[in-house]
């Protein structure tokens, strides 16, 4: 892990560990020694569900492209992709190339392909995200009250979030605009670096011309949309009942509306590319929107730390731990992110 990226990963623990100092460790612990095992436990049982739809609905978008790869490969694949996210400074977007590249290698079929499904799974994500971003400001507004540069912010960010998607879409769809767009991104290059010749320009216009086909070839069929859109909106609804689940495991029973409104604005965060996984600014924000929502202070950064624990480092070390299963080049290639 290279000097840069731990002393982030420690500036947000830092951050974390002040606002801890804030409310009161004693307080935090007293709240987490009362919960109900059973609860936790659920939430725990809910995780490891998460990840099965994951799979899941990365095995659509696979298949609809006829490449071969066993399920049971997919998740620790899957697992990689989720810790590099989480470990780099890259807006959760760090992992998905090593996904492809791990899946492109394993399963013997064209990078470009690969990569298409990962970006087509991601994508898949988007739907539910962009609906539930739409009913967080409404629920702001109403119920939580957030200052009016919040919900402007919210709204700017949304809008960016909706241009930025489209423009990919059709990007993926339109050969002509996809030539233009990776022609311009290597002029741009090219004025940096003199590495950058004619073949590799040509390699790399093949790949995108690739990638558009693999695209295409997904969005028109039916598995993709009927079964990956609802699995989505089912990933998105369980993850917030996580957190609901761990709310009641520290007997406390928090409004669903709450919990969506903060986990929304809390991944939107998370996207911001300055902290390995949002670390320290999400667990922050969260714990400050449970308690101006009305929610005990200690309750929502007991809450916070229980939730992060099971999404963020419970991933992240499962993904790590599973990393020397691909090989030392899958190894090499998670160092150059870091």
């Amino acid at each position: 892990m290279k000097h840069k990226t731990l002393l982030l990963m420690l500036a947000g623990i830092g951050v974390l560990a002040i606002m801890v100092f804030l409310i009161g460790p004693e307080k935090i612990e007293s709240a987490i020694k009362q919960a109900n095992p059973w609860y936790l436990a659920l939430a725990l049982v809910i995780q490891l569900v998460i990840y099965g739809l994951w799979t899941e609905r990365w095995a659509i978008t696979i298949s609809s492209l006829d490449i071969s790869i066993k399920r049971r490969q997919l998740l620790p694949m899957l697992l990689v992709g989720l810790a590099i996210n989480n470990l780099t400074p890259s807006g959760r977007g760090g992992g998905e190339p090593v996904r492809a590249y791990i899946l492109a290698k394993y399963s013997q079929s064209p990078t470009e392909n690969a990569f298409a499904t990962v970006i087509a799974d991601r994508g898949l994500d988007t739907f539910p995200f962009i609906a539930l971003a739409v009913i967080t400001i409404i629920m702001a507004v109403l119920y939580i009250k957030l200052p009016q540069w919040m919900i402007i912010t919210l709204i700017i960010c949304l809008i960016f979030l909706i241009i930025i998607f489209l423009l990919a879409l059709y990007m993926s769809l339109n050969r002509e605009f996809g030539d233009r767009t990776i022609r311009w991104v290597l002029r741009i290059i090219k004025r940096i670096s003199s590495k950058i010749h004619d073949r590799i320009e040509e390699k790399a216009i093949n790949a995108v011309e690739g990638f558009q086909d693999s695209m295409k070839i997904m969005i028109t069929d039916r598995r993709v949309l009927l079964y990956g859109i609802p699995l989505s909106f089912l990933i998105w609804g369980l993850e917030i009942f996580r957190v609901y689940v761990i709310f009641l495991a520290l007997n406390i029973n928090a409004p669903v509306e709450i919990i969506g409104v903060v986990f929304v604005i809390s991944t939107l965060i998370g996207m911001i590319p300055l902290l390995p996984g949002g670390l320290g600014a999400v667990d922050g924000m969260m714990i400050l929107l449970y308690s101006y929502a009305g929610i005990p202070p200690s309750v929502s950064a007991a809450a916070t730390i229980v939730e992060r624990l099971i999404s963020f480092w419970m991933t992240t070390i499962l993904g790590v731990a599973v990393l020397p299963y691909f090989g030392a080049d899958a190894v090499e290639k998670l160092s150059k992110k870091l």
